[in-house]
C-alpha cells in the first residue's frame, strides 16, 4: 500500500535529482538536505513542480550545531532550516543546507517567497549567519550597538555588554558586563530509552 509519505519521497527524488544530498524520515515528516549552492533553485523547484507545490514559506531558522550529539558531531556547525507547506496538496518538508564554521554564508530565497525577509534577519541577528542577496539584511530584534549573536551556543549567558542609564552624562551608554561570569550546570545526556517503560 502506498502512502502520502511514500507518494511524496518520490516526488522530491524525481523533482531534484542530484542536487539531493540526503533525504530522511523521521515521525512521518521528511527533510530535505541539500548543498548551500543549491538551495534558491532547489527551493524554486519545490514551489514550481506539480507534484511538489510548496507555496509556503513557514519558518526559517538557524541551528547551531557546537556540542550536539554531547560533543560527538562531526558536520558543519551552522545550518539553515526551512519549513515549507504546500496548501493545495496538504503536505509539509524540511529543507536544510549547512554553512561553513568561520563565516557562514548561505544564499537569500527572497526571491522565491518574500516573506523570507524577516526570517532571514532573524537568523542573522540571532546566529550571525549571513544571507548573501538579502536588500535589507540588519539585526531586527536585537540593538544595533548589540556584541554577538545570542543563539550562538559559544555565547556568554552574562553577554558582552549592558546598557544603563548615566544621570552624569544624561544619555543611555553601554558598558562592559558587570555581572560576574556564571557556570552551567553540566549537561545531562539521557540514554535513547529513558524513562519509558
Amino acid at each position: 500500500m502506498t502512502t502520502s509519505l511514500d507518494v511524496l519521497t518520490a516526488a522530491l527524488t524525481d523533482a531534484l535529482g542530484d542536487k539531493l544530498v540526503r533525504l530522511v524520515e523521521r515521525l512521518g515528516e521528511m527533510t530535505v538536505e541539500v548543498r548551500t549552492a543549491d538551495i534558491v533553485s532547489v527551493t524554486r523547484q519545490l514551489r514550481d513542480q506539480d507534484a511538489l507545490q510548496f507555496e509556503q514559506l513557514i519558518d526559517l531558522c538557524g541551528v547551531d550545531y557546537r556540542d550536539y550529539g554531547d560533543g560527538t558531531w562531526d558536520g558543519p556547525r551552522f545550518a539553515v532550516v526551512y519549513h515549507l507547506l504546500s496548501v493545495s496538496r496538504n503536505q509539509r518538508v524540511r529543507v536544510r543546507v549547512f554553512a561553513d564554521d568561520d563565516f557562514p554564508v548561505v544564499p537569500s530565497v527572497i526571491a522565491v517567497w518574500p516573506v523570507a525577509n524577516w526570517f532571514e534577519r532573524e537568523a542573522f541577528d540571532l546566529f550571525g549567519i549571513v544571507f548573501e542577496g538579502h536588500p535589507d539584511l540588519r539585526r531586527i530584534l536585537t540593538d544595533y550597538g548589540f556584541i554577538g549573536h545570542p543563539f550562538r551556543k559559544d555565547f556568554p549567558l552574562s553577554g558582552n555588554v549592558e546598557m544603563r542609564y548615566d544621570p552624569d552624562q544624561q544619555r543611555v551608554i553601554y558598558q562592559p558586563v558587570t555581572v560576574p561570569v556564571r557556570e552551567l550546570v553540566p549537561r545531562t545526556v539521557r540514554e535513547p530509552h529513558y524513562g519509558s517503560s
